[in-house]
């Protein structure tokens, strides 16, 4: 494996963390305490290219860049903007509906849709989960039907990124419960069809800058042009995506760690007590030199992924063992950023404290710790 990295990914990683700094940092407290979503920042970032990273220059009009080049851009994104409900929403736009459409979908589905999702003019949601289904994704009782011309769907997805306000999503339904996940089959559906309702933004703790709801589907009809890969090829599907989503996702918060323990640094160099600086103090040196050492071996593990997805090369365990990793350390990491802030921590105007509540998702989307350990456990043969 070789991390090193050419000057121009280093050049483009710089861009992208100078574009984040300067244009992504809109008043973020107020948009996080109102759980406003950042739209004109969104079309920023489709301005800049970002939506446009992972998808061929035949649908973007761009360069298509590697999976190693778009992770390093993702690490610079989290780096440089404070807004991590709106990094997240990038990543799951780009990672579990675009790249899915683009390694499955038809040509008409990516001529039709990759542009749009590139260009920021449409927004892109992945439902899988559902009321009484989370981690047991395949037991999933949203159903398809097959009729002329297309399918019936009727079922509850829950807790949707993007749910209230995407244009397209990619939701899984099983065509026949019986095969488990042999039954999962994969759909696009638009927000105008007949039969789609959707809920309202639900509050949550963190990432409240990027809206969640559910949705509804009562005979609902897609037509069959809008069947991704062929019947039961869904859990394929959400397999692949998940490897780079794992990938991508987390690299975002690799680089919202960088910045954590940047200014835990500053802090710790800049605030005196008892006529030093508190960085002076080993209970406050040890906890930095703690976040350094999470930072440095997470970077490693997501390189190693994203080397395996450029490759070619399956990373189940890997990505596993990153999602598990990272995701729980961007927690410790949160709360030693208070401690050492201290009471200032612990105040929303710092923005410390918002780093945690939006951290602690992490442990949950995209597969839970304990579903890392589960998947991680199986294949070491338990």
């Amino acid at each position: 494996m070789d991390f090193s990295w050419t000057e121009e990914q280093l050049a483009y990683r710089q861009h992208v963390f100078e574009f984040a700094s300067s244009e992504l940092n809109d008043p973020v407290i107020e948009r996080d305490r109102t759980g406003e979503f950042f739209r004109d920042g969104w079309n920023r970032c489709a301005d800049f290219g970002i939506q446009k990273l992972a998808v061929p220059e035949v649908y973007s009009g761009t360069p298509e860049r590697d999976v190693l080049t778009g992770m390093l851009a993702m690490e610079a994104l989290g780096h440089g903007c404070r807004d991590n409900g709106l990094t997240f929403g990038l990543n799951a736009h780009m990672w579990t509906v675009q790249l899915p459409i683009q390694h499955y979908g038809s040509d008409l589905q990516k001529e039709k849709y990759l542009p749009r999702m590139c260009n920021g003019e449409w927004i892109g949601a992945h439902a899988m989960s559902e009321p009484d289904y989370g981690s047991d994704v395949f037991g999933m009782q949203t159903h398809a039907r097959k009729v002329a011309g297309g399918y019936i769907l009727n079922g509850h997805k829950a807790m949707i990124t993007f749910a209230p306000i995407a244009n397209v999503l990619l939701l899984f339904a099983t065509v026949n419960p019986g095969l488990g996940k042999w039954g999962i089959t994969a759909f696009l559906l638009e927000k105008d069809f007949d039969g789609y309702q959707v809920s309202p933004a639900r509050e949550k703790m963190g990432l409240r800058t990027i809206p969640s709801g559910d949705i509804v589907l009562q005979d609902c009809f897609v037509p069959e042009e809008n069947r991704i890969g062929p019947e039961g090829a869904g859990a394929a599907i959400s397999t692949s995506s998940l490897e780079y989503e794992r990938c991508c996702i987390l690299a975002s918060q690799l680089g919202a760690m960088e910045y954590q323990l940047e200014k835990s640094i500053e802090y710790a160099r800049g605030r005196h007590q008892s006529g030093q600086p508190i960085g002076k103090f080993q209970s406050v040196s040890n906890r930095i030199a703690d976040m350094k050492v999470r930072l440095e071996t997470a970077r490693l593990l997501l390189y190693k992924v994203a080397w395996l997805k450029k490759e070619g090369r399956s990373a189940m365990m890997e990505a596993a063992i990153l999602k598990l990793y990272l995701s729980e350390q961007f927690i410790d990491s949160g709360l030693d950023a208070i401690r050492i802030h201290g009471g200032k921590g612990y105040m929303t105007d710092t923005g410390v404290e918002r780093d945690l509540r939006d951290a602690i998702g992490g442990v949950l989307y995209a597969g839970t710790s304990d579903i890392q350990r589960n998947i991680i456990a199986g294949l070491l043969g338990l």
